[in-house]
């Protein structure tokens, strides 16, 4: 006899296989704990985790109580002991989440559902839509796509625990397919890497440097990109049934974002080029040595075309035992040829040498050549069959990554150039004082400066160690792209772009370096395209105006049409979310780059109107990993775009613990690729965007004018605000942790104005306010409401059919539901003026409400993420567990505070701090 299953039941099932796997990692860690500390401490941890549970869940009040008054009552050694536990449970439920989200697919995929972001999904409806797959593959072949990643100060991971980690999603993943006498197994070695990490330091003993950095990004090439990227190009030309050329490519500014980073230099980009050149080849060489296994064809049996004859022939190998075996041959010269490349381009030595390594190749292009003669031959003789396997997803990774791995990147802030200019054309006896003339004479230098071809620098002069230095990042870039390629370094980026003249700076420090070649006047040609960061809410306002102003100046739209060899130029121009946020708020930030995207978008094609040579615009985002930094699911950020800001053109920065948490786990990290290849071709075929109608962008003027003025209120216009903020948060054992190669602050001040906005925004979700990701909203809205009632049923209208809006709204949902005025409260009892705690703590409490009520009166959900059952979930589960790590890293800023610190002789006091920033971290998952 059947009956129906309860939804909340069948839910419980769908989740009982998640609830599963954090129970089995809680067993072995407490395990773990019992062998490594003794039965008290785990008997500790374990009375502190069902508080902690009975309060979150249960609104216990009592256990509330008792929690707090066990917490304080710990030595440093049981306090350190505690945080380790919390923040490794942390670690390990995510790998168990991220271990059901693809269960949980698979299960969808079994079933013939797709999941909204899916490749799949998205061209059934691009087929829906009419569009043919020779259409769709036409659109890829001018796409580019780029995530790029970036070195920032919120990552708070050591590369020995993500080595550790990956190992045991490895095993989890393994578990769901062995049968039940193979799970003991699993599960002792699931304890053996779990006791690695109670065993293995979470925290640097030195600060990260620019080598750790790329060691740690690099790391995720081998996990993830370089093997899930040809599969994800291999799933998309199944689903078109033809071949796709290369448009979604790895971009890096490790090594070369050097803008407030003075351990960026020169010596660094030359390590980031070698580093990743060595990964690469290194791939290639272990692939064509496995090839050499697999393509074990004999002539007797078999014919090759002459091509595959003659590239066998060529090879050095003379053992008489392949003499019949041309492929084998042919990769084993093409492996010495690999190999000769890398000890050319790296020093490195490759693993194996059935012959020495001899003639290196030219580039990447010369040993694609190689690999498409052998798929050739394979293809004509009835070897089409051993294609797919190995060799396939070696040329796309050779297509893709070259011998340079991914497009480095150079930054640097517009004053650092101007100080090099000025330097130069002094010396140059040109303009004694250049800094301090106006914008138009400073461009009519810079124009005659670009217009002959003769260089400033004058020999035996001697130039400052900084102008010295940002033109041996030039001069290493003119050497890196001969050695490594075009593409190993295309984009010179501008930090802080306010003027035209600091564009043309940039082309006169490529000019010194050898990477323009010619005159404006006389047709120029830029190796780096020159990219202006428009930041905050001012320059994002002049945005268009700024590059309307360059593309008039004579001889510029030449020199970028130039730059590409069809004839297409292309001019990147990025869009600083931090600093807009930092400066305007969450509104006020998003409706600014939303306003300066579609003025580029009418500026563009005015330019393109009528020429027959066009520019492309490619908008490049500086997300971060927050809501307040650009932050949110990726595929409804591209999607919200403004109407003809895709077109196949993006790319995207990938910021912080959020690299790990997208791409540590092979299969999460080719979800996530899915998502933005998914997103890009609907926004850039399907148009779901429309222009949003004139009332909707009046009313988002209004939001934004008073969001603006609510937030500056609060943030600059509040006496001694910097003093709550700094006294209420962790910024200053932020500042102290060794997590990145970046300084916290430009400049050593207690302004906020100076403060980097990646550590403002992680230290507001350390206290669990996450204020950037919604303060202002709420006071817009109720005076927006409050000048006409209407306006109410105007704002649901702008919810349901304008998606710039209803995301906006989506991403602040989520980041409330991650706040916790509760635990914010225990931090701002950290501010030692009691008068100056009330008044800002009542502030942000009331316009947290507002912000709630808003939500609630536009959405019509009074809960948080009724729309996200999943992660709704995610936060039941975790937060329990997350909440001991606040209460104690609270009470141990407390006694560092009040001078504990001279007397921690053994650091336990500032480790339990900063292990208990990473815990944190790892439990919000996106506060980077």
């Amino acid at each position: 006899m059947s009956r129906t299953i309860p939804r909340a039941a069948r839910r419980d099932d769908k989740d009982r296989p998640l609830i599963e796997d954090i129970r089995l990692l809680g067993r072995i860690l407490g395990d773990v704990i019992r062998e490594q500390e003794g039965a008290a401490a785990f008997e500790l941890i374990e009375r502190i985790r069902q508080l902690s549970v009975a309060f979150r869940r249960d609104a216990d009040r009592a256990a509330d109580k008792a929690l707090k008054k066990l917490l304080k009552s710990l030595s440093a050694d049981q306090t350190v002991s505690v945080i380790r536990a919390f923040t490794y449970f942390s670690h390990l439920a995510n790998l168990a989440e991220d271990r059901h989200h693809i269960r949980r697919r698979a299960v969808h995929e079994r079933a013939g559902g797709l999941q909204t972001g899916s490749l799949g999904l998205a061209l059934q409806r691009l087929q829906a839509a009419g569009l043919t797959p020779d259409t769709v593959a036409h659109t890829l072949a001018a796409a580019h796509l780029s995530p790029v990643l970036t070195a920032h100060p919120t990552e708070v991971q050591r590369k020995s625990i993500l080595d550790a980690e990956r190992d045991i999603a490895r095993l989890l993943a393994e578990r769901d397919l062995a049968l039940p006498r193979e799970q003991a197994t699993i599960e002792a070695q699931m304890r053996a890497r779990v006791t690695q990490l109670w065993q293995t330091r979470l925290l640097r003993f030195t600060k990260l440097s620019v080598a750790d950095e790329i060691e740690n990004a690099l790391s995720h090439y081998e996990s993830t990109f370089l093997s899930q990227i040809p599969r994800l190009y291999a799933e998309l030309e199944a689903g078109l049934g033809r071949p796709v050329a290369p448009f979604l490519r790895m971009g890096q500014w490790i090594g070369g974002d050097r803008d407030g980073n003075p351990n960026v230099t020169a010596a660094t980009l030359e390590l980031a080029l070698q580093r990743q050149a060595d990964l690469a080849l290194r791939h290639h060489l272990t692939q064509v040595h496995l090839l050499g296994g697999e393509l074990s064809m004999s002539g007797m049996l078999v014919g090759a075309s002459a091509e595959m004859q003659a590239l066998a022939e060529r090879s050095p190998d003379t053992n008489a035992h392949r003499q019949d075996e041309p492929y084998r041959r042919a990769l084993t010269g093409m492996y010495a040829r690999l190999a000769a490349t890398l000890k050319a381009l790296t020093g490195g030595e490759a693993a194996r040498h059935a012959v020495a390594p001899q003639n290196a190749y030219a580039d990447a292009a010369e040993f694609l050549a190689d690999l498409r003669t052998i798929e050739a031959s394979l293809r004509a003789h009835h070897g089409a069959a051993l294609i797919d396997a190995r060799l396939r997803p070696l040329i796309r990774a050779v297509e893709v990554f070259g011998f340079h791995l991914a497009t480095i990147d150079l930054r640097q802030s517009s004053d650092q150039h101007e100080a090099v200019v000025a330097e130069l054309l002094a010396a140059a006896q040109i303009e004694p004082d250049y800094a301090a003339l106006g914008e138009d004479a400073k461009r009519a230098v810079l124009l005659r400066a670009l217009n002959d071809v003769r260089p400033l620098r004058v020999p035996g002069t001697a130039y400052s160690a900084h102008t010295q230095g940002e033109l041996a990042i030039f001069e290493t870039a003119r050497s890196g792209r001969e050695r490594f390629g075009t593409a190993a370094i295309r984009h010179a980026i501008i930090s802080h772009t306010e003027t035209v003249s600091d564009l043309l700076e940039v082309l006169l420090l490529q000019k010194e370096a050898g990477l323009v070649r010619g005159t404006l006047a006389q047709g120029a040609v830029a190796d780096l395209i020159v990219v202006p960061l428009f930041e905050t809410i001012e320059d994002l306002r002049n945005a268009a105006p700024i590059l309307r102003a360059y593309y008039d100046l004579p001889g510029v739209r030449a020199m970028v049409q130039r730059g590409a060899a069809d004839g297409y130029g292309e001019q990147d121009v990025m869009l600083g979310y931090s600093d807009s946020n930092k400066d305007g708020g969450i509104f006020t930030s998003n409706w600014e780059l939303y306003r300066a995207e579609t003025a580029l978008v009418k500026l563009f094609d005015e330019l393109n109107a009528g020429n027959g040579k066009a520019i492309g615009l490619r908008m490049f985002h500086g997300r971060g990993g927050t809501v307040g930094r650009g932050g949110g699911p990726s595929y409804q950020a591209i999607l919200a775009q403004p109407p003809g800001t895709v077109r196949g053109q993006i790319r995207l920065t990938e910021q912080g613990e959020v690299i790990g948490a997208k791409y540590a786990n092979p299969e999460i990290g080719r979800r996530n690729l899915e998502t933005l290849v998914a997103a890009t071709l609907e926004a850039t075929l399907l148009q779901p965007t429309r222009e949003a109608s004139p009332a909707f962008l009046k009313a988002a003027e209004a939001l934004s004018r008073a969001s603006m003025a609510a937030y500056r209120a609060l943030v600059y216009d509040t006496p001694r605000f910097a003093d709550y903020f700094f006294g209420a948060t962790p910024i200053r054992e932020i500042a102290e942790l060794n997590i990145g190669s970046r300084p916290a602050s430009r400049k050593a001040t207690g302004r906020i104005e100076d403060l980097r906005a990646i550590p403002w925004g992680f230290s507001w979700g350390q206290c669990r306010l996450t204020l950037p990701g919604w303060y202002g909203f709420g006071a817009a809205v109720q005076a927006f409401v409050a000048d006409d009632p209407k306006h109410a049923a105007l704002l649901k209208r702008m919810h349901r059919d304008w998606p710039f809006f209803s995301t906006l709204l989506s991403n602040m949902d989520m980041v409330l539901a991650k706040s916790d005025m509760a635990l914010a409260s225990l931090y701002a009892e950290l501010v030692e003026d009691k008068a100056l705690r009330r008044k800002v703590f009542s502030a942000i409490e009331a316009e947290w409400q507002r912000t709630v009520d808003a939500l609630a009166l536009i959405t019509g959900e009074p809960e948080r993420l009724a729309g996200n059952a999943a992660l709704r979930r995610s936060i039941e589960h975790r937060f329990p567990y997350i909440d001991p790590l606040h209460h104690l890293q609270v009470e141990l800023i407390r006694r560092h505070r009040a001078g504990a610190l001279a007397h921690d002789d053994d650091g336990k006091l500032r480790r339990g701090i900063h292990i208990a920033i990473n815990g944190i971290a790892a439990g919000l998952r996106n506060t980077g």
